[in-house]
Parts: structure tokens; C-alpha cells; sequence
């Protein structure tokens, strides 16, 4: 089999993972697969350190070599289903869709069925041979916007490269509480909070996290900001925002209790009211094509409910506005 049809990987262990179980340091090495198949590669002798065959409790240390050669095996278990997909862009080796709000991307507890997973393994089926079925990274289920999958070995090794050395590109809208004056930057460590462990929160002891924002139309007293990333933390906009004491609207989870702004009028009010999901969107997606090399970008437009959202906090702006006239 060529190496190109092979799963592999070449990680020296850095300082903070030395003196760790080999399964824990390659979960945080090699996230892109799921932990039970990384200790079944270590059982294999697929995964080794230092070119030889370890169990998975053994320990790493700084400047160890884990490499990783496997061949490629049905790797999900789960049911492919006739769901809908928006496809933006598709080709032998990369699907680019637009996903809508509410649509959840992994299989999990409570969520077995009617994922963004059960609808590619429809729609792709050769993607069952790929690492959590070709997704490289993910949107929160109430995320909506443009996500990219691998269909072959070849694009899989080639985002989770682009997402680790941080050249993919990636922009989000995101509608936040109170206005802003410019945009910034938020260089904040993100890791598990500390006493609510579903939630994520800048901790000293997280894991490194840039997010850059800008301004995109500044409301009455919200903001429409646009947000890229330099890492890809879990909720890192949501966390981020919030720490900034500018949570995004509907956040349910760091938003905090509904904030009605002065002067709120009855129609704003049902809006906010009725926003029961994080403002967030993801709108433009940059990548290297896997094979080609080609620099490919795919923009997708807003979903309803966040144009509504932005359209009553524009009326309401212009009538506050008109009061003071």
C-alpha cells in the first residue's frame, strides 16, 4: 500500500505532555482521532516512540518521537442517514458545506442520530475509513456556516496539518452585547472551567488562544463584530467575547440572563426574546487545496435568523436615533 494511503503522523512530545501516559499525550498530539483508536494503534505497535512498540500506560518524555503508521479500516460505527446537506463546493478529495444553526456535528450521547455525521456518511460513504469520518474540525450545533470534510487520506493529513500549523483561514460574524469603539485582539488561554466542567474558560493552565476581531456595524448598544482565529479552541468566540464582557447574543451558555439595552422597543424585545442561540456564524473558510495546492476560499451568506436579528437592532439604532433628532 502507498504511504499515501496510509494513516500517518511523525510528533516530538513537547515540554508540557513529558512524564505522560502515552495514551494522554498522543490524545493531546493527534486529537484528530479518537482515543480509543489511538490506544488500539499503540496496542498494534502501529503507534510507537522512538521506532519501538510501548503500551498505552508507559510513559513519554520531552523530545520523544511518536509516529504513527497505520492502514486505513472503517473507524465509525455510525448509521449513514438521508439528511439534507447545503453544498457549497465538492470534489474527490475535500466537501465544503454550509451547516445550518441547530444541526449537531458528531454523534454522541443524546445525539446518535440526525448529525452532520450520519448525513456525510450518506451522502460520502468512503469517508467511514477516515478519522472521525473526515470531520477535522467542528461548529457547536447552534453554529451555523461553512465547515470542510475529508474524503480522502490525502485532504485528511492535509487540513489537520493546515489547522495545526494555523493557515487555514477562517472568519466568523458574531453579533455582540454592548458597543464597541475599534477592534482588538483577545489573547486569552482557554481550558475547562474550573468548577462547570460542559463550559470552557480563560484558565491560566489552558491552552494557548488568539481570536482578532473588527468591527462590522456598531447598533445602538450591540455590536456586529467579525472574528478570525489564530487557534481553534472549543467555544474560543464565545469564551473570548465573553471575557471581554461582551458575550454574544442568545449565548446560553456565557451569555448570562438577557440584557435589554434602554429605549428597547416591543419589536426589538420579541427578537432578543426569541434568539435562543449563540449569534455566531461561520462565514469565510481559506484552505490549500490537498492536492493541488491551489489557495481556495468559500464564502457563505448569513442565516435568516441572524439577518433578522441584525435588521431589528438597525431599526432600532435608527429610531433611537431619530428621537434625539
Amino acid at each position: 500500500m502507498s504511504l499515501e494511503n496510509r494513516i500517518t503522523a511523525r510528533c516530538v512530545v513537547p515540554p508540557e505532555l513529558s512524564d505522560r501516559r502515552l495514551d494522554q499525550a498522543v490524545a493531546e498530539l493527534l486529537p484528530e482521532h479518537s482515543r480509543s483508536r489511538l490506544q488500539h494503534w499503540i496496542r498494534d505497535g502501529r503507534l510507537t516512540v522512538n521506532g519501538e512498540a510501548r503500551k498505552p500506560r508507559d510513559k513519554v518524555m520531552l523530545g520523544d518521537v511518536v509516529t504513527l503508521d497505520a492502514e486505513p479500516e472503517a473507524q465509525v460505527s455510525w448509521q449513514a442517514e438521508a439528511i439534507d446537506l447545503d453544498i457549497v463546493y465538492e470534489d474527490e478529495h475535500l466537501l465544503v458545506i454550509n451547516k445550518p444553526p441547530g444541526l449537531v456535528v458528531h454523534p454522541a450521547a443524546g445525539h446518535a442520530e440526525g448529525t452532520l455525521v450520519n448525513a456525510i456518511l450518506n451522502y460520502a460513504p468512503e469517508v467511514e475509513n477516515l478519522p472521525r469520518a473526515g470531520i477535522v474540525h467542528r461548529l457547536d450545533k447552534d453554529t451555523s456556516g461553512v465547515m470542510v470534510v475529508a474524503r480522502s487520506l490525502i485532504a485528511h493529513t492535509s487540513l489537520v496539518n493546515q489547522l495545526q500549523t494555523r493557515t487555514m483561514g477562517r472568519e466568523y460574524d458574531a453579533i455582540i452585547v454592548g458597543t464597541l469603539t475599534g477592534g482588538g485582539t483577545v489573547d486569552a488561554p482557554i481550558g475547562r472551567h474550573p468548577k462547570e466542567r460542559k463550559k470552557m474558560a480563560v484558565v491560566g493552565t489552558g491552552k494557548p488562544a488568539v481570536t482578532h476581531y473588527r468591527l462590522a456595524e456598531r447598533f445602538a448598544a450591540h455590536t456586529h463584530v467579525r472574528c478570525k482565529l489564530e487557534s481553534g479552541r472549543t467555544h474560543q468566540i464565545r469564551v473570548h467575547m465573553a471575557h471581554i464582557r461582551h458575550p454574544l447574543v442568545g449565548d446560553p451558555a456565557y451569555g448570562g440572563r438577557l440584557r435589554l439595552p434602554k429605549g428597547t422597543t416591543e419589536a426589538l424585545r420579541e427578537v432578543l426574546s426569541a434568539f435562543h442561540r449563540q449569534a455566531l456564524h461561520a462565514r469565510q473558510l481559506t484552505l490549500e487545496h490537498p492536492e493541488t495546492g491551489e489557495v481556495m476560499s468559500w464564502e457563505v451568506p448569513l442565516p435568516e435568523d441572524f439577518v433578522e436579528l441584525a435588521e431589528a437592532l438597525r431599526t432600532h439604532a435608527r429610531e433611537l436615533a431619530a428621537r434625539d433628532v
